[in-house]
């Protein structure tokens, strides 16, 4: 495919803005390049574009689109979508096949890689995985945050009978949630929107006020984006119980880790998944993200988007390609 050195994307670098002559790019040895169809708007972006990271670049991770250009003739011309961590593939981790872990990694949209708020995006080959035409783009553009949320069942075993508490309304806990009802669990959705929490249980989920639980939980799973989500999820988590982090949040936050230490709590850190859990769970219907978009954009209105994400009552802002 022909295509001109210049394109347009959304840029940071001390604030952010559309332009028309961003440089396209230039994919690697082992690289391909992707055209977005569509790309989603979360809190880490929102955070990117108040500073967080240092970050300066295309923003954007959550995508999918079709490979335009790959020496790979199973990728061209493709649907795909790509896992976020780009590892070195020559340290320890690359190859134990946790490039996510790579010391060396880049990240799209967060981490010395550009991202996908722009026509063109390029990462490893290995990082690509091809869709099924089944999966409309406005459902495979959430595979990496259903991936993250499908990485709890990796790590932890969760027998259906144990309490699951989701603190955090908004994208991720929404995501989790809808997770663990489509692997039935019936966890419970906490948090402090109603109009949020209310569309939650029109989905089928349990809610309720975060201020108003008083239960002890099994599982806590902090998806607050906040550091007060952990002093919360320390509250409400029994003792022996295990409390999940999914949360990045950008500020710091004061915590007594005593309780951990009295009531021998267990602590995980739970970040980026495997995508093809992901894939199959929404091929197979197990969740449907679709009713969480709140509104979508063309590239070029993408400050618009942005502005839209920040308010709080929406769940999932998309940008379209042109």
């Amino acid at each position: 495919m022909n295509r001109s050195i210049l394109m347009r994307a959304l840029v940071f670098d001390r604030n952010l803005e559309f332009r028309g002559d961003y440089p396209d790019p230039v994919a690697a040895p082992g690289e391909s390049i992707v055209r977005v169809g569509v790309a989603g708007i979360c809190g880490t972006d929102l955070e990117i574009a108040r500073g967080y990271m240092q970050y300066r670049g295309v923003p954007g991770h959550e995508f999918a689109g079709r490979v335009v250009e790959s020496k790979n003739a199973s990728l061209e011309g493709r649907r795909v979508v790509g896992e976020i961590n780009a590892g070195c593939g020559r340290c320890a981790m690359c190859a134990s096949g946790l490039a996510r872990h790579c010391p060396n990694r880049t990240v799209l949209g967060i981490l010395g890689r550009d991202g996908a708020f722009a026509e063109f995006l390029r990462l490893p080959d290995t990082n690509l995985t091809v869709i099924s035409d089944s999966i409309p783009d406005e459902v495979a553009v959430f595979t990496e945050p259903v991936a993250a949320a499908y990485e709890i069942f990796e790590q932890v075993h969760l027998s259906r009978n144990q309490t699951i508490a989701v603190i955090g309304d908004g994208r991720l806990g929404a995501i989790v949630g809808l997770a663990l009802k489509g692997e039935k669990y019936q966890p419970l959705v906490a948090g402090h929107h109603r109009e949020k929490l209310a569309r939650l249980a029109e989905l089928g989920l349990d809610t309720a006020e975060e201020s108003s639980v008083r239960d002890k939980f099994d599982v806590a799973i902090d998806c607050s984006g906040s550091g007060s989500g952990f002093r919360r999820a320390i509250e409400l988590v029994r003792p022996r119980g295990k409390i999940i982090l999914k949360s990045t949040a950008a500020a710091a936050a004061e915590i007594n880790l005593a309780p951990i230490v009295v009531n021998e709590i267990t602590v995980i850190g739970s970040r980026c998944g495997r995508f093809q859990p992901a894939l199959d769970a929404l091929a197979a219907g197990k969740i449907d993200p679709r009713p969480l978009i709140d509104g979508a954009f063309r590239l070029d209105e993408g400050l618009a988007g942005f502005e839209a994400a920040k308010n709080p009552l929406n769940f999932k802002i998309l940008l379209r390609a042109p």
